[in-house]
């Protein structure tokens, strides 16, 4: 699908009382979610240790922007079919914050894809996939079509790798494995991380990049790359 990598779709129920906390009753009102994935090239994902050199920061920025931007026109052209067929539909961006408070989107992609059977939530609080670890960008439709749903809920294979968590530069991960009934802050401090862009963005302004829990996962690092 235009270049997509990963696709699924979620049933939602499950996770209905933190989709209406996170996003209001709109978005918690969708039943499915379709969930489509596309893999970040690793040639730039593997520079992140050098991302303090301008010419990495570039390339990781404009690659990271410019596939997001290829996720939300995905999402848009699936969008306007399910709608022209009848059905509800309600596309979330791949990368925009609504709560600056909660530092949160509106829907969390990840929790969509992990729905989906498409991989399981890492110690790094992102989505990590068998293939790929969690180099994947993701978007999401919502919808009340009556698609089949392609999985649930896979387990976690982290084990007791703790790379992320070590390589965090402002340690902002407990190391704790995901439990659905958690809250994120047991696992992850949302604030450091934000603290530290908004450091580098008065810095190097559109160019603060990090990304090292993403480049040291052993689930995309070291493998076979596709």
């Amino acid at each position: 699908m235009s270049g997509a990598d990963f696709f699924g779709v979620a049933d939602l129920s499950m996770a209905h009382d933190a989709i209406l906390k996170q996003g209001g009753p709109l978005v918690a009102s969708y039943p499915r979610a379709i969930t489509i994935g596309m893999t970040l090239l690793h040639s730039i994902v593997d520079q992140l240790p050098q991302r303090a050199e301008h010419a990495v920061a570039v390339s990781y920025r404009h690659s990271y922007d410019l596939t997001n931007q290829r996720l939300d026109l995905i999402a848009s052209q699936l969008g306007c079919l399910l709608q022209r067929a009848g059905y509800r539909v309600l596309p979330i961006p791949a990368a925009k914050r609504i709560d600056d408070e909660r530092i949160c989107a509106m829907f969390s992609q990840k929790m969509a894809a992990h729905l989906a059977g498409l991989g399981w939530i890492g110690k790094s609080c992102l989505l990590i996939t068998p293939q790929v670890g969690p180099r994947v960008r993701w978007v999401s439709i919502l919808t009340d079509a009556p698609l089949e749903v392609t999985g649930g809920p896979m387990a976690e294979q982290c084990g007791s790798c703790q790379e992320c968590v070590e390589i965090c530069p402002v340690q902002a991960f407990t190391g704790r494995p995901f439990r659905e009934e958690e809250p994120r802050e047991m696992r992850y401090d949302a604030s450091k991380c934000d603290r530290y862009f908004r450091k580098m963005k008065e810095k190097n302004g559109d160019l603060a990049v990090c990304g090292l829990c993403l480049y040291i996962c052993p689930h995309g690092r070291g493998r076979e790359k596709t």
